[in-house]
């Protein structure tokens, strides 16, 4: 089995393919030597290409990249080192062989540090050029395999750490959906919210990873409410000064529930704390105004407040859709933020939330 033959079969033990000649590509200005070595290569199953210097190597390798590399190391023009330095810079998975007369220790390990694969001193025997080629595309094999696992090992954790969020999100979810389920009214009221967040912070422009929280914490923001004392989550009538106060705790319950297991998911966690804060600070639970309430809290006000008015309430039927609209565009800039409230009357305005278009 021929060298070629050899380094084909170890990098393709997954899947059998026809043999191709690697490319090598030998560098010197002595053309007698280059011939040498191209016909030492060919024998071995390469394809030679020749370059009398580094210049017309760099050259060369734009138009096609060599497995190999055999340069000398003293040449005009752009020398070995400057070659090597490009290659590795360039081509970081060719290999590097410098063959020189210069029988100096210091500068071998200059070149080694450099990226070179070996450095092979002059005279030579062509035995010992075959078996230091061997030995450098064995090497070579042996990093692109252990890249090649490394980059699978890593797709295969980042894979099954998707899956674990996965199965948390959705056992987060059930829980949602729990609470919900205490409350008939309320049924699908935080998926509704979820998905009005989502359209309002694409609206805006946001990027997908806070999108994505924006949803989460749309689903899960009123999960605090399963603290809520039953008989005041089903009051038919309007709620006592101490009622509201009891309902309005949700925020803190929720956000102590979901802390410890949304740690990671900061924004989400905003939108369950800071849903009820107002931008002229006269909101719950912090007091937070303007710019200091975070931008996802901010979002979620609006849809939040937009399916609590149109949904049914023990107390009250739904409103209309223009009845919400104009509500939300008096509170513009008092309640709600007013990015965020412009762009839900603009979905609205283009039919994109329920309610039709031209209301607002």
């Amino acid at each position: 089995m021929g060298l070629t033959t050899e380094v084909l079969h170890a990098e393709e033990t997954a899947t059998p393919a026809p043999e191709v000649p690697l490319r090598c590509l030998v560098v010197d200005d002595d053309p007698q030597l280059r011939k040498l070595l191209c016909r030492l290569m060919r024998e071995e199953g390469f394809l030679c290409e020749e370059a009398e210097n580094g210049r017309v190597a760099k050259e060369a390798l734009e138009r096609e990249v060599a497995t190999l590399v055999l340069s000398d190391l003293s040449m005009p023009e752009v020398d070995g080192i400057g070659l090597l330095r490009h290659v590795k810079a360039t081509y970081p998975d060719t290999v590097v062989i410098l063959i020189t007369a210069i029988a100096d220790v210091s500068t071998a390990v200059a070149c080694l540090a450099l990226g070179a694969m070996d450095y092979v001193s002059k005279p030579f025997h062509p035995d010992e050029i075959r078996a230091r080629v061997h030995q450098a595309l064995d090497k070579r094999r042996l990093v692109l395999e252990n890249r090649d696992y490394h980059e699978r090992l890593e797709e295969k954790v980042a894979v099954q750490a998707q899956r674990i969020e996965d199965i948390f999100l959705a056992s987060i979810h059930s829980l949602a959906d729990t609470l919900e389920l205490r409350d008939t009214y309320t049924h699908g009221h935080s998926i509704r919210v979820s998905r009005y967040s989502v359209m309002i912070a694409r609206e805006l422009g946001m990027p997908d990873e806070f999108v994505r929280q924006v949803e989460l914490g749309g689903r899960v923001h009123d999960i605090g409410k399963i603290g809520v004392r039953e008989q005041v989550l089903h009051k038919a009538g309007p709620l006592t000064d101490e009622e509201y106060r009891h309902v309005m705790e949700h925020p803190i319950t929720g956000w102590r529930t979901l802390h410890p297991l949304l740690h990671d998911h900061a924004i989400a966690l905003n939108v369950v704390r800071n849903h009820h804060e107002r931008w002229d600070g006269g909101g719950l639970p912090d007091h937070l105004a303007g710019e200091a309430i975070p931008l996802e809290a901010r979002i979620a006000a609006v849809a939040d407040t937009f399916d609590a008015m149109t949904s049914h309430r023990p107390y009250r039927p739904p409103l209309p859709i223009e009845t919400t609209v104009e509500e939300i565009l008096r509170y513009r800039g008092k309640q709600f933020d007013a990015q965020a409230a412009d762009a839900f009357v603009a979905l609205v305005n283009r039919g994109e939330l329920p309610g039709g278009s031209d209301v607002g």
